[in-house]
């Protein structure tokens, strides 16, 4: 069995490039956690970055409070398959958020097979951009 690494930021970075399936928490107005399903990058300043919905309830929760916590995942996930973040999330909308958009989708799905059509649908469906400062990262320790 190999011996488990503790992840550090580098390395959680490192992650986001390759693996983006993950599941988003973030705090209802009462507290609660609400989690959604998402696909993560990394943006060229290590942020993660998720495209979302203007009116997605994850993002009316991380504009009142920003706390957000990010799993993501390998296909197989068990294991050192996966890592989670947390941080503080800034919501970017249209039309500042369509460059990041790309990015995101180049990263996650590769060139897109019409892009004029790709800009089209992220103005009709109003996305945004969720960017989160990586502040901490796990896991730590194995236990």
């Amino acid at each position: 069995m190999a011996e488990f690494a503790p992840i550090d930021i580098a390395t959680a970075r490192e992650f986001l490039v390759k693996n983006h399936w993950g599941v988003l928490t973030t705090r209802r107005k009462d507290g609660s956690l609400q989690m959604s399903p998402i696909t993560v990058g990394i943006d060229a300043q290590g942020r993660a970055i998720i495209s979302s919905r203007e009116t997605a309830y994850k993002v009316n929760n991380l504009r009142r409070d920003p706390r957000a916590a990010v799993c993501a995942f390998t296909h197989e996930f068990h294991g050192e398959g996966w890592v989670q973040i947390s941080g503080s999330a800034q919501i970017v909308s249209l039309p500042e958020a369509i460059a990041t958009l790309v990015y995101l989708e180049r990263q996650a799905k590769g060139e897109h097979k019409n892009w004029p059509e790709f800009h089209e649908r992220m103005a009709r469906e109003r996305r945004v951009i969720i960017r989160i400062t990586l502040e901490s990262v796990g896991p730590k320790r194995r236990g």
